[in-house]
This record gives C-alpha cells, structure tokens and sequence, in this order.
C-alpha cells in the first residue's frame, strides 16, 4: 500500500499490478490476491440501484450458474457412480474425461496399448451408465 500511495502522488495514477510486482519482487497473482484480501466486504443485500420505487442489490446482479442445485445434485451421483468402478477404470475415467487425455495418451501413461484404454472405457460406461440411473 505504501508503495501504491507514493506511485500514485509521483505519477497521479494507479499503478499496474505488474509495476507493484516488480517493484515488490512477488508475483502478480500475490499482488492481486492481497489486494483483494484487504478488501472491505459488501453485504449482497446493499443496493446497488434505486430509482425511487424499487431497487436492485448485489444479489439481484451476481449469478452463480456452476454451483446450481441441479449441480450438486449431479455431481454427487456421478461420484457414487464413480465410486463402484475398479481403480484402473476410475483412472481411466478421470484421465480420459475429466483431464482430458486420448486413448493414446492415457495408454501411454499407464502403460497398456489403445485398445486396452478403450475397451476398460467401455467397460467403465456401461458401469456408470448401470450405476448413474
């Protein structure tokens, strides 16, 4: 903060987070994310609008579409699915779609040919198709 309020009365503007990096020798990301620690908090009930007659507050404006109910919901039966699969099919799994590797990839890895990797996929989706309903 010191050095931000000296950059700002020798130049009359911000600093970058890059400038505050350098010269503080961290990374950005510390930068940011101590900055954004010092922040105060804001209660989502504060209005953000008000036009007389009705307001908008934060809640109304921040939307949260990856940690829906529905989300929830389907992660935890993905997860029970997943948790019935033998621990080669799980890997194979997880690399294959949730890491996002080939058949290829995956089978180098681990050490077993392509065919292998997706004949245990195939497996592995019948499994959790078995389990998922």
């Amino acid at each position: 903060m010191q050095f931000k309020e000296k950059y700002v009365r020798e130049n009359g503007k911000e600093p970058t987070l890059s400038e505050i990096a350098k010269e503080l020798e961290v990374e950005e990301e510390e930068i940011s994310m101590s900055l954004d620690a010092i922040q105060d908090p804001v209660s989502l009930q504060e209005p953000v609008f008000n036009d007389g007659q009705e307001s908008i507050y934060i809640m109304d404006q921040v939307k949260d579409s990856k940690n829906t109910d529905e989300f929830w919901a389907e992660n935890m039966t993905i997860n029970q699915a997943m948790s019935r699969l033998n621990d080669k099919e799980k890997m194979i799994i997880n690399k294959r779609f949730f890491e996002g590797r080939t058949q290829m990839e995956v089978a180098s890895e681990i050490g077993i040919s392509q065919a292998q990797v997706s004949r245990l996929e195939k497996s592995a989706i019948t499994h959790l198709k078995k389990n998922y309903k």
